[in-house]
């Protein structure tokens, strides 16, 4: 009797625990699909909102009788090596830069590559809308930027308002709550992902400047056994590691931007599970990864960049060429852009709407995806490299899009979402 009710008790323990435990209770396969992609949701929008705090740090410390002492923070020089041959020596903005932000592109690698095999973006149907969306906004932004800035020397930032913070949007996003469907917040994604997946080829191909062909090499070889490791079954992640840093050195020293060799590191990573892997490895690194870019490597970033002096000539800097060709490309391009190649692919009957959203949700993703943040910072000191004034005309012009963008995209979906409330209940 007594082994009975242990075996009634434990049954009732269980029933209980499951009931009020729902990661005990067994997953169905829609559940397994989409439970990765509500916790790096979760992930993203927290980020966004830490984000925006630490712009604001940034900007109040910048501007602040502490100034100097931010200006001597992120110029202090950081050195690590051996000997006198071996040495890396950087200011703490640029190990910023270069380091920590090629952890941040190794996610975003990670994520291209999911969407690639199992996402949004696995079928060619699938993504077709949010590829045409993300080339729509990024052409358009460029050449509004170009149109203000063709034949000055400022021409170089064209780059810089092709990009979409998929944190910051995604933040605004979750301040919206119900009013925004999940199906609008699906496709943001996909765009953003897309979008960063344009902003790695632009890198690469229009902000590298003399390279070391040797160093370059040394480089690929490396990321060569990356590759060759993960084929042969290989899953060490120090293996990879170790492989990813010597292949991110000399990627640094070959005058191609450090932050591609995070990229070529996930594309190594294997996305295949072996028969005694619970996980695909990439699934794993992407879920190891996102806490430590989402809550430190994004906010140290948006801190160590966003510190931008508002004087006296803060006003005169936001009418110049270069920040009207960053605004109006961020707050118009970005939307105009995203809504028309959009159409067009609909009409050309190379994709659909998804389920749920219409052209008033996809006007909103648009201006939602003018908020550039992170990566158009991220831009602007590629294109302007020790050009002081041109670099703050360009992040002043970046904080002032992105703020406009949240505000407009904040109230557009708000009020599209109260105007389709009255009738969906007629």
């Amino acid at each position: 009797m007594l082994l009975a009710f242990k075996a009634n008790l434990y049954r009732l323990v269980i029933a209980y625990m499951k009931e009020h435990s729902p990661d005990l209770q067994p997953l169905t396969p829609i559940e397994r699909i989409f439970r990765p992609f509500a916790t790096f949701l979760k992930l993203q929008t927290a980020s966004g909102i830490l984000l925006i705090a630490c712009a604001i740090v940034a900007l109040i410390w910048a501007n602040s009788p502490w100034k100097d002492a931010y200006a001597t923070l992120w110029g202090t020089k950081f050195t690590v090596g051996y000997g006198e041959s071996f040495i890396l020596s950087k200011p703490l903005a640029l190990w910023v830069n270069d380091g920590l932000m090629a952890i941040f592109f190794l996610l975003v690698g990670l994520e291209i590559k999911r969407e690639l095999m199992t996402g949004e973006l696995s079928s060619p149907k699938q993504a077709a809308l949010p590829a045409a969306a993300a080339l729509g906004g990024m052409l358009v932004p460029a050449g509004i930027f170009a149109a203000f800035n063709i034949g000055k020397d400022t021409i170089s930032g064209w780059g810089i308002p092709m990009a979409t913070d998929i944190a910051f949007s995604l933040g605004v996003l979750a301040l919206l709550g119900k009013k925004a469907p999940l199906s609008l917040k699906i496709f943001l994604t996909a765009v953003a992902i897309v979008d960063d997946l344009g902003a790695v080829i632009v890198i690469a191909v229009f902000y590298t400047a003399t390279i070391h062909w040797a160093l370059l090499a040394a480089s690929i070889g490396f990321w060569l056994l990356a590759l060759l490791f993960g084929k042969t079954g290989g899953r060490h992640p120090v293996v990879f590691i170790l492989l990813g840093v010597a292949m991110w050195v000399c990627m640094l020293k070959s005058g191609v931007h450090a932050t591609i060799a995070g990229v070529l590191l996930a594309i190594a990573i294997p996305g295949k599970m072996l028969a005694s892997e619970g996980d695909p490895l990439t699934e794993v690194w992407e879920h190891t990864l996102h806490p430590w870019v989402a809550y430190i490597i994004m906010p140290i970033f948006a801190l160590a960049n966003a510190g931008v002096m508002i004087g006296q000539g803060f006003g005169q800097a936001l009418v110049s060429a270069e920040a009207l060709g960053i605004i109006l490309g961020l707050v118009l391009g970005k939307p105009i852009g995203l809504l028309l190649f959009s159409w067009m692919a609909v009409k050309a009957k190379l994709a659909d709407l998804p389920a749920g959203m219409g052209w008033k949700q996809l006007l909103g993703v648009g201006f939602l995806a003018g908020i550039g943040f992170t990566m158009s910072l991220f831009v602007a000191e590629l294109a302007y490299p020790g050009a002081t004034d041109k670099l703050n005309t360009a992040k002043a012009g970046i904080l002032v899009a992105s703020m406009i963008a949240a505000i407009i995209g904040y109230c557009y979906i708000a009020m599209a979402a109260r105007k389709s409330a009255p009738e969906q209940s007629a």
